[in-house]
Parts: C-alpha cells; structure tokens; sequence
C-alpha cells in the first residue's frame, strides 16, 4: 500500500502491475482502487472523491474506461486480440483505460504470447493489472514486464475486527470468540470470512460459540487435548471413543486399513 501511494505521489506509475496472492486477501478490490486513483480525479492521485461521477461508474462496473477480464473464461488467443484492438483507442472520460485481468494464470500459452507484445510496447494512455492465485503458472516474460506485489494472507485480527464492524452496522449479536473462530477458519481469506458469517447469521438473534463451532465443523479443544492425553497415555480405548465422536459429529472421514503383523506386535 504505501509503495503504491509512494508511486502516485510521485508519479511514478507502472505501465503494468501483477498482484499475486491467496483467494480472498483483496487482489482485484486493490485493482479498482488503483483504477479509482488513475480515473478518480482530473491528475492520478491516491485522494480521490469517492462521490464523483467516474470513481461512481468504477464502483457499479460502468466505467468505459475500466474494463474487466476473467482470465478463466476469456482465455484465448482470440480475447486478446480483440483487447489489442480496443486499448488503440483512448479514453472515453479519463485520462488513462485500465485493464483487470483477473486470474490471469489462466490464459493459454498463444494468449501470454499476444499479451507479450502489448506489454512490452504498451500506448502511454493503457495501464494494466494482473491478478492471480497462481504467479508460477505465469510465464517469466511477463512477470518481468510487470511491477509485482506478493499479497499475503489476513490476519486473524485484521479480519474479526472488519467482521465485527459488520455485524455491528448490521445489528447482529455475535459474541468476539465466535468471530475469532470464523477468521481462523477462513485461514487468512476475508472472502471466505464473510461467506462463513452470512451462513452463521442466518441462524438467528441468539448465536452462541457451540452453534458456530457446529456449523463451521471445528473439532472441539477440548477433544483435540483428550486426543493428546489419550496418545500420552497409550490409552487405546480412550483414543478410539474421542475418535468416534468426532466421526459421528461429521468433522473429518477416518480411513481405516488392516494393521500389519510388525504393527500388532509392537
């Protein structure tokens, strides 16, 4: 973020830009904002008017000058000529046309190859970015042709904290352990975050930490140290009724295979 505010303070602005990193951690959201702070104002700037008409119509997917690519369905040889074509063109309103490709390791080996070429000779008033969930599908050539920023998962923290401001504004009950639990079982994605609380929320008013902990399939810690204790104590009977509660509860499938005469001797 603040190499990105860094560059338009200073108008260095790539001609193309790669965000690599897991689902969920805000790739193509940091995309339209860039598109914002390209188109948002009559100079690129970081501080732009989030009430003005062009950074309105980058919002709603209107804007003639953003335009969108899925990777995974325009995939083609084809596409891309026809985005060749198109990016000859200047801006309808402002002052530069930007093009997403999201999931951009999708593209067919013929497509990079025309994509190459764009990239390598790009007009001035053309800005790409790239985004992928997988950056070692996507050829060398290309990465080096663009400015690249590795995204990383969340933080626990950073997504209870928005997942507690939304059930805030929606004036939903959650307690904060509950929304902890959400955020680690979303491993770092505020994408699958939300999905987990739009499941939990329909619930009802009186969401409790056993319901979410049921819903989400989490194996109980209390279970989990029972485990342990049982190991520590070579305890086998033990062992095999935590693990049939948790087979019951449906949390994991437990495969079964004979023992070998070596393992029932030791």
């Amino acid at each position: 973020t603040n190499t990105l505010q860094k560059a338009f303070e200073k108008n260095r602005i790539a001609q193309a830009f790669l965000f690599a990193g897991p689902r969920g951690v805000g790739k193509t959201t940091t995309a339209r904002l860039v598109a914002m702070s390209l188109n948002g104002s009559d100079n690129p700037t970081t501080d732009f008017d989030l009430k003005s008409d062009s950074v309105k119509d980058i919002v709603d997917g209107k804007s003639m000058d953003v335009i969108e690519i899925d990777g995974a369905s325009n995939r083609g040889i084809d596409e891309i000529r026809e985005l060749r074509e198109n990016i000859k063109f200047m801006p309808v309103s402002g002052k530069y046309k930007v093009i997403i490709i999201d999931e951009v390791h999708m593209l067919t080996v013929q497509a990079f190859n025309a994509l190459l070429k764009t990239l390598e000779e790009p007009p001035q008033h053309v800005k790409f970015i790239l985004a992928t969930t997988d950056v070692h599908k996507i050829p060398q050539t290309i990465i080096s042709r663009c400015q690249r920023f590795d995204f990383l998962p969340l933080s626990n923290t950073t997504i209870s904290d928005r997942l507690k401001y939304i059930t805030e504004n929606e004036n939903q009950s959650i307690d904060e352990k509950s929304l902890s639990m959400i955020a680690s079982k979303s491993e770092g994605s505020m994408r699958d975050a939300l999905s987990y609380l739009d499941q939990v929320l329909v619930l009802g008013d009186n969401i409790t930490f056993d319901i979410v902990q049921d819903l989400l399939g989490v194996v109980p810690l209390e279970i989990l140290f029972s485990i342990s204790d049982s190991l520590h104590d070579r305890d086998g009977d033990k062992l095999m009724a935590h693990l049939e509660v948790i087979r019951n509860k449906g949390y994991i499938c437990l495969l079964y295979t004979s023992p070998s005469p070596r393992d029932v001797e030791e």
